[in-house]
């Protein structure tokens, strides 16, 4: 499945939601399901900077692709960072940097949070952004 097919996924899945308490529990439901962070994981150098709650995105390099684990102190952050993770994560870097985050405006995050969650949800985006730029960086300089 590529990224743009999760991110219709997604969207698809908000559709049938018709008020944002709704989708603020399909927020907090994917909080829920997103898979246990192993303790040793969150360090302060997986923290993402810009979010109001503690955010950790551990990024993972295997098979010439990028997978990331996440946690959060804060359910709804728990939920943003894991419909991130869920469209991102299992790309190339070359992929992940392409992406063009659709969804987001789509379901309507933007609009709906207040400015330091909106802030927030930016923030790790950009990070995994980075992480993807900084891997597709070195392994240029390797070939």
């Amino acid at each position: 499945m590529t990224i743009n097919e999760k991110q219709d996924e997604l969207i698809e899945e908000f559709e049938f939601l018709s008020d944002w308490m709704d989708k603020y529990e399909h927020i907090i439901g994917e909080a829920k399901d997103l898979p246990e962070m192993p303790e040793e994981l969150k360090q302060d150098k997986y923290i993402i900077k810009g979010c109001q709650s503690k955010v950790w995105l551990y990024p993972e390099y295997k098979d010439a692709k990028l997978y990331f684990q996440a946690d959060s102190d804060a359910i709804i952050s728990k939920g943003l960072v894991s419909l991130i993770v869920r469209v991102l994560s299992g790309y190339t870097p070359e992929e992940i940097q392409k992406a063009e985050l659709y969804f987001i405006d789509k379901i309507g995050l933007k609009e709906h949070l207040s400015p330091t969650r909106s802030n927030g949800l930016l923030a790790m985006v950009k990070q995994i952004k980075l992480y993807a730029l900084a891997l597709s960086s070195a392994n240029k300089l390797q070939q």
